[in-house]
């Protein structure tokens, strides 16, 4: 085979490889949120990726708009950004996963850059907070990227039936899958059930460690009685070995 038909057929696999490139930079430049978990009723932490600047220029600022079934988020400190929540008051109150009444929540956190973000580097930004009950439901953050020129406004919606990825600044998003199984309350039903059992035993052990020490103190009373007994007699026996000694002399 000769050296033309290599590069003929090297050609393709390499033109396959430019296509396949070109279509995932343009969805890696995207900001993204990826959850530890989607769970309905779980606690999950989203961590938000910035990937580049505006057309070249450092970010300075980047705003997450929290979706409504959202009531409270807590924001993960970054040292290179100052965090700020934006609360707003709540049309009417409502009750939390807790049952308590709530009457404002968090609508957006604002991170901004205490040195730009150059373009060339990405960063990352943390959200924890309790996913609604609500299974196959999409949560949506709208994310303004601000630059020191411009600003990307991460806020595209798709239509019903829309592939997200035709969209050209899609907000970052996921879905709201069934629990697994059990209730979102599981693991503090879980860790009181520890903390029960932990007592039990604690308490169990100490029954037992003071049995043991009595039943040591015990063994260690006949134990002196004894010796004092012994005691008693070996000067009985020396007393008489004694009187012997002078009857014989």
């Amino acid at each position: 085979m000769s050296i033309r038909t290599f590069a003929r057929l090297g050609a393709l696999p390499a033109a396959t490889a430019a296509i396949a490139l070109s279509l995932v930079q343009p969805a890696s430049a995207h900001v993204t949120a990826t959850p530890t978990t989607v769970e309905a009723g779980a606690y999950t932490v989203v961590t938000f990726s910035v990937g580049h600047g505006c057309e070249a220029s450092p970010t300075t600022s980047i705003e997450i708009q929290v979706p409504e079934p959202v009531l409270s988020v807590t924001p993960t400190r970054n040292p290179f950004w100052d965090v700020e929540p934006t609360v707003e008051q709540l049309d009417e109150p409502v009750a939390d996963a807790h049952g308590n009444e709530v009457t404002e929540r968090v609508a957006s956190i604002v991170y901004t850059a205490r040195t730009p973000l150059p373009d060339g580097m990405r960063d990352t930004f943390e959200l924890s907070f309790q996913l609604p009950d609500a299974a196959g439901e999409t949560l949506t953050f709208p994310t303004i990227q601000t630059c020191e020129e411009g600003e990307n406004a991460w806020t595209e919606v798709p239509a019903e039936d829309q592939d997200p990825h035709e969209l050209d600044s899609p907000a970052p998003a996921f879905e709201v899958v069934a629990a697994s199984g059990g209730d979102h309350h599981g693991d503090e039903s879980a860790d009181e059930s520890s903390e029960e059992g932990a007592d039990q035993a604690a308490d169990a052990s100490g029954e037992e460690t003071e049995a043991a020490a009595t039943t040591a103190t015990e063994d260690s009373s006949m134990l002196g009685w004894m010796g004092l007994g012994a005691g008693v007699l070996g000067l009985l026996a020396g007393g008489a070995a004694l009187a012997r000694t002078r009857t014989t002399s």
